[in-house]
């Protein structure tokens, strides 16, 4: 499947998000830079996920990772970019999916966006969306379903062709490809990522669910 060549971490430790999330050596000069000024982004929802495994409590976040593909087949494995809580959006649409009133495995359709405001449980919506770089337009790319590296994770892979420059700055999963329809289950702002007409963004998604006590 598109991006499974991308790491896959079972519930990732400290050491894995630093790994895979921040500057290292031997990487190259624009991948470290990028990790660098998303590191305040990856903070944001690290922190709370690593005290809720602290404390042996439950916890439900989405991990996303990013791989810009460009047109001229350079490949920039940019790594993990956001460790988020999912919207209370997504969860109502899952209770409401136990009584079969919804179908959770809509939840494959990859938004992009260019806004910049912090990610909120409040979240129904990306900041901007991208409309006229999708192909088509106004329609989000559909991802794949399988298991993550364990059976209580979750993962969607998708790749979006933008068919116009685009300074992507937020990610969302969603129940429905059309811009401006369904659900929002998981937003995440990361640092600027800058797309040229026929690169492609690859989104490895991962929905974890960590049961604690």
């Amino acid at each position: 499947d598109v991006g499974d060549d991308i790491v896959k971490v079972s519930d990732p430790s400290l050491r894995e998000i630093i790994r895979h999330g921040l500057p290292q050596r031997g990487l190259p000069d624009e991948v470290n830079e990028w990790r660098a000024k998303n590191a305040p982004n990856l903070w944001r929802g690290a922190r709370r996920v690593l005290l809720a495994r602290s404390l042996n409590l439950p916890c439900v976040y989405g991990a996303l990772w990013l791989r810009i593909d460009r047109a001229n087949g350079e490949q920039v494995d940019l790594g993990l970019a956001s460790m988020r809580v999912v919207t209370t959006a997504g969860m109502d649409f899952v209770v409401d999916a136990f009584q079969n009133l919804t179908e959770i495995e809509l939840f494959k359709y990859h938004g992009l966006g260019t806004g910049a405001t912090a990610e909120s449980s409040s979240d129904t919506a990306l900041g901007t969306e991208l409309t006229t770089a999708y192909n088509p337009n106004s329609t989000r790319a559909t991802g794949t379903q399988v298991e993550g590296a364990s059976a209580n994770i979750y993962r969607t892979v998708a790749t979006t062709t933008v068919a116009g420059s685009a300074a992507v700055t937020e990610h969302g999963i969603f129940s429905d490809p059309a811009v401006g329809s369904g659900t929002l289950l998981d937003r995440s702002v990361f640092s600027v990522v800058n797309l040229a007409i026929s690169d492609s963004l690859s989104t490895p998604y991962e929905y974890t669910s960590v049961a604690g006590s």
